[in-house]
């Protein structure tokens, strides 16, 4: 089987994770061959005896990028003689010459509260871009021949938003895998943790963005203080609060 997996739009957070993850197990299979395209510039993919990275280039931001996908894919995937296609970035191919899965995992299309948190901030640049996007994911899973959605809380809310079947299927981590690819921690790490050896230690994962909501685990972090004034916290997280230094806002 030959799959021609649309990754573009992993560029940040859990669309690394996911591609970084799932190419080695589908790569790892002798009756399966994979053509990846990725973002300019990503590295962490090699090609190999099963693998081909292909990058896709982009003329301008994601609306241009979007409509270039959808004239150049279903051209790339009779070139190559693709047998299913993979969109891994919540946006589909409306004409996919092959049988498509639609991996869908942006909450924030669907959320209520982030509208309205947009418009209090008076971010309504973001808002409309955002309402765009919503659009096309929505149609996204119509064009789609199978949408899976990373919970199934998840599903049950894109099923409701469209009318469509969507199957949910959690992504989980390979433990082997996992633990093998890990590096020494840095000395500044070390040392820190080192530090902290005394302490009840909570470990925040995620780059930042103010919608990841780390304003409720600074206010849970004070609530067991309260709740536990004798007990020594350390907070650790794996991104600085700063637009400047991390992908997104």
């Amino acid at each position: 089987m030959h799959i021609l997996l649309n990754a573009v739009a992993a560029t940040a957070g859990g669309g690394l994770t996911y591609l970084r993850n799932v190419v080695p197990h589908l790569a790892a299979s002798p009756n399966v061959k994979l053509t990846v395209l990725v973002p300019p510039g990503f590295s962490a993919l090699k090609d190999n005896a099963n693998v081909k990275v292909l990058e896709f280039r982009s003329t301008g931001g994601s609306a241009v990028r979007f409509w270039q996908e959808q004239k150049e894919i279903p051209q790339l995937a009779r070139r190559i003689r693709a047998d299913i296609l993979i969109s891994a970035g919540n946006f589909a191919i409306r004409d996919s010459p092959v049988p498509q899965i639609l991996l869908s995992r942006n909450s924030l299309y669907t959320s209520r509260d982030f509208e309205r948190d947009l418009l209090r901030r008076g971010h309504h640049a973001i808002w409309l871009d955002t309402k765009i996007k919503g659009l096309l994911a929505k149609r996204s899973i119509h064009w789609a021949d199978l949408t899976v959605a990373p919970t199934e809380a998840f599903a049950q809310e894109l099923r409701a938003w469209t009318g469509c079947a969507v199957t949910a299927i959690h992504h989980g981590f390979d433990e082997e895998q996992f633990i093998a690819r890990a590096k020494p921690l840095s000395p500044e790490i070390q040392v820190d943790l080192s530090a902290a050896q005394d302490c009840f230690c909570l470990l925040s994962v995620s780059h930042y963005n103010y919608y990841r909501n780390f304003e409720t685990l600074l206010r849970a972090l004070a609530m067991l203080k309260q709740q536990a004034p004798e007990s020594k916290l350390r907070l650790f997280l794996t991104c600085k609060f700063s637009s400047s230094e991390n992908p997104g806002l």
